[in-house]
This record gives C-alpha cells, structure tokens and sequence, in this order.
C-alpha cells in the first residue's frame, strides 16, 4: 500500500513543465538594450579584413563599419566600441596615432556619428596600445617601463580629441593609477561634461586576451602584469572600484567577464552605478571553435554565458554577438 505522505509536497520541478513557465518565472531577461557591439576598424583597407582566430569577426573598412553600426541600431544594441587599427608605419612610441584628430579610430567615429547620431551610443577605446610600436598601453621610460604619470597626459589629449571627434562614452581600458580622474577633468576643461566614462574598473591580465592581439595588430613583447591586475586577487579590485568612483567614473566593468564573474557580482553589490562586464575575445573564440568541432551548441552556449555574465549582475554586457543575439531577442 502506498504512503503518500512519503512523496515530497514542494515540487519545485512544477515551474520547470513549458517553455512558457519556464519564461513566466525567469529572474533574468537578456534584452537587446543590455548589449554593446565591439567592432575594429582598420585604416587603408578596402575590403573588411577576416580575424582567423575570431570566426565571424572582421577589421572593418570605415563604410562597413558604418553597415554594422545601422545594423547594430535596427537590432536594438545600445552600444558600439570602436578599436582603431592604424597603419603599421604609423605607430611610434608614444601612439601619436591615437591622438591625430585625423588618424583612423577619431575618423570612425566622426563616420559613425554620421550614420546614426544618437540612436546609437558611440563608445571609444582610450588606450595607446594599438597605436605605439612596442604595443603597451603607455608611454615607456629609458627603462622600458610603463610610466604612469607621462601616459596620463597622452589619455588626457587622448580623451578630448575622441570627444571631439563625436564619442558619446569613452572607455580608458589602459590601468593606469588616476587615469578616471585625469580624463574627468581633461573633458570638463574643454567643456565636455556631457561626455561619460566608462571605467574599466577590474581588467586583469588574462590569457583570453589573445584572439584580440590579432584584431588590434598588436605590436606587444612581453605582458601587461604591472598594470593590469593579478587574476588571484579580489580585494585589489574593490580598491580599484572605490578610486574609479572617487574620481568620477560614470559608468565601471570587470574585463574578462566569464572566467571573473564572482568579482562581478562582488562590485554589482557595492555600487550604485551601472556596471558592464566585456565578454572578451578569447571566450567569444573557444564557443565557436568547440561549436565548429560540433562539441557544443553554438546557440544555446552563447546564450548561455550571456545569461550567467547578466545573472552576476552585469547591468550591460560587450560581446561580439551582441546585433546576431539582440535580433534573436527580439
């Protein structure tokens, strides 16, 4: 004879039946307005340029770029991230590239401001590394060190010529110590206090840069560890935070997102402000090559990880998917 009393009174399963049960009680939505496009435009190139080690991405001519802004606007994104890649004879050791009003990432984003004006947020990546020879993010001293301090008055012209040239957001990605503070105040000084910065708070020396190296034509030799931060600590990213904010930082990341999710959660907690993780090069790239080796489900995997770098509190989110998902959203 049957005890029924032995059979469990909660089932949780009951809310797992349908896909529309399974909708009705998500507590998490992606949605098209979470989503910022990177996109890489390259100078002197007639025909977009393929990136081998990230299928599906290319190094924009200025009027594809222009395509993939309207395209990322009719899906819904919010943002697009514009990487500038100069010339190789024009790098130089203090990426005077990057600060030319006319060197190719200002000339982009003149090109996309065009395009579609506000529709579209146009964020700019402050940082000399795709523009010097050696491929760090700042100036070097006779040591061939990174010296913080002369790197910050390259990020200072670096940051009102990109204003100028129409960025709605500036994202510094460099690490330099005060680097939020002096930007906030080199825009204020040519009264551009309408112009946001994006801080990129916790950015850690990761491995999963790699893939991106390529896309940039990154000239580096050597790492970046006395800058960007130790993958081993949690605390220095919460001083990072705390500075970021005390300087004026609008808006703060974590970079890599998925491998960092726990320090995304930990700042989501702490702040009021809204708060991007970058899904980066190298997690964009081992999706598709599993999905290529018919390892996993590209779909499902990309929405996957979207969803979890949103469930640890990422208030929007970079990734390279982000017009093909935010059209699947819609």
């Amino acid at each position: 004879m049957t005890t029924y009393g032995s059979f469990p009174g909660t089932r949780p399963r009951r809310l797992r039946t349908t896909p529309v049960m399974r909708r009705m009680v998500a507590e998490t939505r992606l949605h098209p307005a979470d989503l910022i496009l990177p996109a890489f435009v390259r100078e002197g190139v007639r025909e977009p340029v393929p990136i081998t080690a990230m299928p599906g991405v290319v190094q924009h001519t200025r009027d594809t770029l222009k395509k993939a802004a309207a395209e990322a606007v009719e899906a819904g994104v919010s943002g697009i991230m514009l990487f500038g890649v100069p010339e190789e004879e024009k790098k130089d050791a203090l990426g005077t590239a990057g600060t030319d009003p006319d060197g190719i990432l200002q000339v982009a984003l003149r090109d996309v401001r065009a395009e579609v004006g506000d529709d579209l947020l146009v964020m700019s990546d402050l940082c000399l590394d795709e523009f010097t020879d050696h491929g760090h993010c700042g100036v070097l001293d006779a040591e061939g060190r990174v010296d913080n301090d002369a790197t910050l008055e390259r990020y200072a012209e670096m940051a009102q010529v990109q204003a100028d040239a129409g960025a709605h957001v500036v994202g510094p990605s460099g690490m330099m110590d005060g680097q939020i503070g002096v930007i906030r105040d080199a825009l204020d000084q040519i009264g551009r206090e309408d112009v946001a910065v994006l801080a990129y708070t916790a950015k850690y020396a990761s491995a999963f840069y790699g893939p991106f190296r390529e896309a940039v034509g990154s000239s580096l030799k050597g790492d970046r560890k006395t800058y960007q931060q130790d993958a081993a600590n949690v605390r220095e990213s919460m001083r990072e935070l705390a500075l970021d904010l005390a300087e004026g930082a609008d808006m703060v990341m974590v970079k890599p997102a998925g491998p960092y999710l726990d320090i995304l959660a930990k700042v989501a907690e702490a702040v009021d402000v809204p708060v991007a993780a970058y899904q980066i090069s190298g997690e964009y790239s081992m999706i598709e090559a599993a999905a290529e080796k018919g390892w996993i489900d590209r779909d499902r995997a990309i929405l996957e990880t979207l969803t979890g770098i949103k469930r640890a509190g990422a208030r929007n989110i970079l990734t390279y998917w982000a017009t093909e998902v935010a059209r699947t959203l819609r």
